[in-house]
């Protein structure tokens, strides 16, 4: 197995295919324990495309996964999530720096999305 450069500030990771299978994969790899929350939401979402007769469970499981692991495989999105994210639960929502921290968040993800759809 030869080892792969990474770039400084680069991707840890190729972007993977929208499936559930390289999802996974790409997950193990960059955020190994956020895999049996993947999982379930997985269940559910075929659980809901089943009941319902609709497939956009699905294609908003993928989504939804597609962006966490877009922002997750950037090593430096990835720590300004989680500063976010911790901001944002351990402060009072009236704090300024709360809605500072949603705002990012919000960012991140809209970024990740954005870079998703030039794919």
């Amino acid at each position: 197995m030869t080892a792969q450069h990474i770039e400084p500030g680069g991707p840890l990771i190729s972007r993977p295919e929208r499936t559930p299978a390289a999802l996974r994969v790409a997950l193990a790899q960059v955020a190994l324990h956020r895999l049996a929350e993947m999982e379930r939401q997985k269940d559910e979402a075929i659980t809901l495309a089943a009941r319902t007769g609709s497939l956009s469970p699905i294609t908003q499981f993928l989504e939804t996964w597609a962006v966490a692991i877009e922002i997750a495989r950037i090593p430096a999105a990835a720590a300004r999530l989680r500063a976010a994210e911790y901001t944002a639960q351990t402060v009072d929502h009236g704090d300024p720096a709360w809605h500072g921290a949603m705002d990012e968040i919000r960012h991140l993800h809209s970024t990740a999305r954005e870079s998703l759809t030039r794919e």
